[in-house]
C-alpha cells in the first residue's frame, strides 16, 4: 500500500483547466453529496446537466459554449405526508437499450425518460420497518447491465429489472449488505470473466460492499471502513476508488479488498467522486473548496494501481456539493455548490 500526501505540483505536460461561461440555475444547488448528473449526447452535440433544489430537481440542456438551451423542473411524487418530500439525488442510467432519469427522495424512486416528460415508474418506499425517528429515503444510484439499483436508508439495495422499452419495471431483487444507510453507488460495464466485480455500493460508516452482477447479484467482499462515512465512490478496471468523510481518497482491488493507495487528498469531508473511464482520470471534490483531477494506471510491473495528481482548481467561498466530468474524455468537467445559482464549467487549455 502506498500513501500519499496532499497534492503536490502537477505534471507540466499535463493539460490544465480553463474557466468557461457558468450555466446559470433557477436556484441553489441543494448541500448534499453527489449533486450534479452529467449526461453527453454527442449525437446532438448536448450535455444535460441535473441538479437537486429541495423538492425539485432542474434538469438543463447545454450546447458545448454553455448556452443554455432547455430546463425542466421535476417534482418528487408526494404519496403520502403533509409536507413536499425533499428530493436526495438525480442521476442519468445509461442503459444498453436505452438511458432513463433516476430520481430519489424521501418517499420513494421516480423513473423518467431520459428528457424528464415521461414518468415511467414510480416505486414508493416501505417505512414499515423505520423506527419513528428514523430518516426514510432512497440514495445512491447506478445502473449495471439491463438492472438499475438504489440505495436506501435502511442499507438494503433495491435492484430494478428494465425492459427493454415501456414500463414494465420490476424490482426484482433486495441486496442486504449494508447495516447504515447507502451514501453511493458506482458500477462498470462487466468484462467478461466470471468473478469479475462491476458493482461497489458504499455507507454511512465507510463500508463498502463488492458485487457481481446477473440475474442474482452476488456479493464478492466487504471492504471495512475506519469510523468516518463514505459519500462517494467509483469503480475503474477492477479498482475501487472511495472518498471518504476525512478527506482521504482510497484506491481499493476490487476483487480482493486490498488497499493499494491512500491519498489525503483534501482537508475536509469528500462530497463526490468521478471518473473519465477512456482515461484513467479520477475527479474528486470536496468541502475545502478544491477540485483535483488525478490519473490512474496500472503499474506493469506488479499490476497494482498507481496515482499521479494532474490538477487543483479552487472554487472560493464555495461549499461544494457536486462535481463530474462532461465527457469520458475528462477534458471538460463541471461543479455545483451550495448557495451558488450557477453550475461552474472548466475545459482543459
Amino acid at each position: 500500500m502506498v500513501a500519499a500526501d496532499s497534492p503536490g505540483p502537477p505534471d507540466p505536460e499535463v493539460r490544465m483547466f480553463r474557466r468557461e461561461r457558468s450555466i446559470p440555475l433557477r436556484g441553489s444547488a441543494a448541500a448534499l453529496c453527489n449533486n450534479l448528473s452529467v449526461l453527453q449526447v454527442p449525437s446532438r452535440n448536448l450535455t444535460h446537466f441535473g441538479v437537486v433544489h429541495g423538492p425539485s430537481a432542474q434538469l438543463l440542456s447545454a450546447a458545448p459554449e454553455g448556452v443554455p438551451l432547455a430546463q425542466r423542473q421535476l417534482h418528487a411524487k408526494e404519496g403520502a405526508g403533509v409536507s413536499p418530500p425533499l428530493i436526495t439525488q438525480v442521476h442519468w442510467c445509461v442503459l444498453p437499450f436505452r438511458v432513463l432519469l433516476v430520481l430519489t427522495s424521501h418517499r420513494g424512486i421516480q423513473m423518467y425518460e431520459s428528457d424528464g416528460s415521461v414518468m415511467v415508474y414510480w416505486h414508493a418506499l416501505d417505512s414499515g420497518d423505520a423506527s419513528p425517528v428514523q430518516a426514510v429515503f432512497a440514495r445512491g444510484i447506478a445502473s449495471s447491465g439491463h438492472f438499475i439499483c438504489v440505495g436506501t436508508w435502511s442499507g438494503r439495495v433495491l435492484v430494478f429489472d428494465i425492459p427493454a422499452k415501456g414500463p414494465n419495471i420490476v424490482l426484482s431483487e433486495e441486496l442486504a449488505g449494508h447495516q447504515t444507510p447507502v451514501t453511493d453507488i458506482a458500477a462498470e460495464p462487466a468484462q467478461g470473466q466470471d468473478c469479475m466485480a462491476d458493482m461497489v455500493t458504499a455507507d454511512d460508516s465507510g463500508l463498502l460492499c463488492v458485487w457481481r452482477s446477473g440475474p442474482e447479484f452476488k456479493l464478492l467482499t466487504r471492504i471495512p471502513g475506519f469510523g468516518v462515512p463514505c459519500p462517494s465512490v467509483q469503480l475503474w478496471q477492477g479498482t475501487v476508488a472511495a472518498g471518504y468523510g476525512d478527506g482521504q481518497v482510497r484506491l481499493y482491488e476490487a476483487s480482493t479488498g486490498t488497499l493499494h493507495v491512500q491519498i489525503s487528498a483534501h482537508a475536509r469531508a469528500i462530497c463526490a467522486l468521478d471518473l473519465a473511464p477512456e482515461v484513467g482520470k479520477l475527479l474528486s471534490a470536496a468541502e475545502d473548496t478544491f477540485v483535483h483531477i488525478w490519473k490512474l494506471s496500472r503499474s506493469p510491473e506488479s499490476g497494482n494501481t498507481e496515482v499521479e495528481h494532474c490538477h487543483g482548481e479552487c472554487v472560493p467561498d464555495t461549499q461544494v456539493c457536486g462535481a463530474r466530468f462532461c465527457d469520458p474524455a475528462g477534458s471538460s468537467f463541471a461543479v455545483t455548490g451550495y448557495d451558488l445559482a450557477e453550475i461552474m464549467r472548466f475545459s482543459s487549455m
